[in-house]
């Protein structure tokens, strides 16, 4: 990391003196920076000249003593307090009077290390992130006491180096890493807790949400060490429970199962640092993979809307025969029409043909009776979030299917056991929650209740492998995987803007650039609809009963004043002249 950063400044044209601790370390630091120039030169986005130059810039010392002339001093030591301390203690001696001092900690007290120097108002952190010359993003932590020119001079000069500087206080973690944690963490305790496998819980959250990384591997690639120092520090500074490490880091940091540096963590990798996942005990057979053990020939989906019309256009696809039941015919009409829309704009990209839109087409049924769903094999509903409507639809379900028929629903927050109780059938109902739009996700929530039959299981994950997507599996309680992990996270990021920890555009920058989320929480929020949001973290709240699951009153608020996000034209930003 500081050879990163020291990088990042020669290649803007200062001069930088770059310190180690000795002799071994220096050459190690020497030969990153060689290696790093060496392949922008190899990328052609350097030149030789460019190289030389800005090697040349770089004085390489041992001595502490030689930054006595530098304005702006950042440290990147070993992320230990009583060592950063004793490195500002010295350096109270060595620089003048004006130079800054920053470090480059990312989760310690930036005003508990300021407190070993005599001006501590010159003391600020500047968080980069690794590869320091490539990630964009860095936090600049303000203590109480850091001076406001100090502050402006530091953003200013992130922003002229090419970065993104986002402003936060001193809080464990800062923005990035408290949300970016308590999140790991969660997904954590749902894998200790055996909810649902390591492979499903990162595949969940790559699918269903396009983070680039699942939880897990992701702290494979961190270190666990490193996630339970992170941890372990927000916990001690802020005595939030969600942030108190999961029993099952510490054992395997314990057992030396680090993550990738060992070879070993949530996965066991081909070597030591490698990115390669090898089979181990916990890998999936190759012979497991489901089968079809119900003959699935026709599917009913009930219901007209936008889910509905998605989860026809996605079996039909797939070459099966559909039965849609809508409430109207002209609701049925509609159905169809929002397929063939949709298949014409596919035609005009070059992605479809009008003999495969025919054909599809000719798959479609369209009905207004339930009574037409006696003959299907499974029906997938996908009407109203309200209990009462959904365990009547499934008590009229049970009396007109027939035996051994598969019934679905597409819930995203209701327990799926009292649409199976509704019936005399109940180890045939199970959860199958598409992701909108469902001809684009490509995930499916597989949701089995304590009394669905594992053949139900298994055939579910093999209709859903059959048309394309890719199916997770788990058990009946609130937000299944993706909404037990994302709204939490969500609902931190409001409290964080709540206590005016920092602004709801540098939140946002920061988990998009420093954690390469598509889309940072507040956008996100707007998107989904802050009712939509409310009702879920809600839904956690009533059913874990954990008080950090709890919504945060400005969400709350923001319902109340119908501040609802893009729907409403105002959410947690303002829409209306867009």
């Amino acid at each position: 990391m500081g050879a990163g950063i020291a990088e990042v400044f020669a290649r803007n044209g200062y001069a930088v003196v770059g310190v180690e601790k000795d002799e071994d370390a220096l050459g190690r630091g020497r030969q990153y920076l060689e290696h790093s120039t060496t392949r922008a030169v190899k990328r052609e986005k350097m030149t030789d000249l460019e190289q030389s130059e800005l090697l040349g810039r770089i004085t390489f010392t041992t001595e502490l003593a030689d930054v006595a002339g530098a304005d702006l001093v950042i440290e990147a030591v070993v992320e230990s307090l009583e060592t950063k301390k004793d490195l500002f203690r010295q350096l109270d001696g060595i620089v003048g009077a004006d130079t800054i001092l920053a470090t480059n900690t990312s989760s310690l007290s930036v005003t508990e290390i300021s407190t070993a120097n005599s001006r501590p108002g010159r003391v600020i952190g500047v968080h980069f992130f690794n590869p320091a010359p490539v990630q964009q993003l860095v936090e600049v932590v303000r203590t109480v006491v850091t001076e406001q020119q100090v502050l402006d001079d530091v953003t200013a000069l992130m922003t002229g180096l090419g970065k993104t500087p986002v402003v936060c206080g001193d809080k464990a973690g800062f923005i990035a890493n408290t949300l970016l944690f308590g999140y790991l963490n969660h997904a954590v305790s749902m894998y200790e807790g055996r909810y649902a496998s390591r492979e499903d819980i990162d595949a969940a959250m790559r699918f269903g949400c396009g983070y680039p990384m699942g939880p897990l591997a992701l702290l494979d690639l961190i270190g666990l060490d490193t996630a339970y120092e992170i941890l372990e520090t927000m916990y001690r500074q802020g005595r939030d429970r969600l942030h108190a490490p999961s029993p099952i880091l510490k054992q395997m940091v314990t057992a030396g199962w680090l993550g990738r540096k060992t070879g070993r963590g949530f996965y066991t990798y081909e070597a030591p640092d490698s990115p390669i996942v090898v089979a181990d005990d916990r890998t999936p057979s190759a012979d497991a993979k489901p089968q079809l053990r119900h003959d699935i020939k026709q599917v009913g989906v009930v219901g007209t809307g936008t889910m509905a019309s998605g989860i026809v256009e996605v079996f039909a696809k797939s070459g099966y025969d559909v039965l849609f039941v809508g409430r109207s015919q002209e609701k049925v009409d509609g159905v169809v029409a929002t397929i063939t829309k949709s298949f014409d704009k596919q035609i005009q990209r070059g992605r479809a043909t009008e003999e495969a839109k025919a054909e599809v087409l000719a798959r479609l049924t369209g009905s207004t009776s339930l009574d037409d769903l006696q003959d299907v094999d499974i029906v997938v509903e996908a009407i109203a979030e309200d209990l009462a409507i959904k365990t009547t639809l499934f008590e009229n379900l049970d009396e007109i299917c027939k035996p051994g028929a598969i019934l679905a629903t597409t819930t995203s927050s209701l327990p799926i056991i009292a649409c199976a109780q509704a019936t005399s059938r109940p180890q045939d109902v199970i959860g199958m929650h598409f992701f909108n739009p469902a001809p684009v996700m490509k995930l499916v929530e597989v949701v089995s209740t304590v009394v669905t039959s594992d053949e139900v299981t298994e055939t579910t994950r093999a209709l859903c492998a059959g048309v394309g997507k890719v199916a997770v599996s788990c058990g009946d309680r609130a937000g299944f995987i993706v909404n037990a992990l994302l709204f939490p996270y969500l609902n931190d990021a409001v409290r964080m803007l709540e206590a005016h920890y920092a602004t709801a555009d540098d939140i946002d920058t920061a988990m998009k650039q420093g954690c390469a989320l598509p889309m940072g929480p507040f956008e996100l929020l707007d998107v989904v609809g802050n009712d939509v949001s409310l009702a879920i973290q809600r839904e956690l709240y009533l059913e874990f009963r954990e008080p950090g699951f709890a919504p945060a009153p400005l969400l709350e608020h923001l319902v109340t004043a119908g501040y609802l996000g893009r729907k409403t034209k105002r959410g947690f930003r303002d829409y209306s002249q867009r």
